[in-house]
């Protein structure tokens, strides 16, 4: 059995590697960034107060990333941003 000496360094090179705060990046999280930049540019248009990455969250939340893609890919082609994405998002417009 190793001691605790030996294995220690092991942890404090993968922590000292490891990504922290806002450097770590994932795939769902570039798709928020991406919706959340979007949105807020014409909230602001319209006079609303900016969207917050955790209101957004809550949003997307049951939203698979795969489908966030379509949704990325559907919103991009339209004249207003916010309005398409706010009718694909309302289950009762499908």
């Amino acid at each position: 059995m190793k001691s605790i000496r030996d294995i220690l360094p092991d942890i404090k090179k993968k922590a000292a590697a490891a990504p922290k705060g806002r450097k770590r990046q994932t795939e769902r999280g570039e798709l928020m960034r991406f919706f959340l930049r979007h949105l807020n540019h014409s909230r602001t248009h319209d006079g609303l107060a900016p969207m917050t990455m955790a209101h957004l969250g809550t949003v997307l939340e049951k939203i698979p990333t795969q489908d966030l893609y379509y949704l990325k890919s559907v919103c991009s082609q339209a004249k207003n941003f916010g309005k398409k994405f706010w009718w694909e998002l309302d289950p009762t417009k499908h």
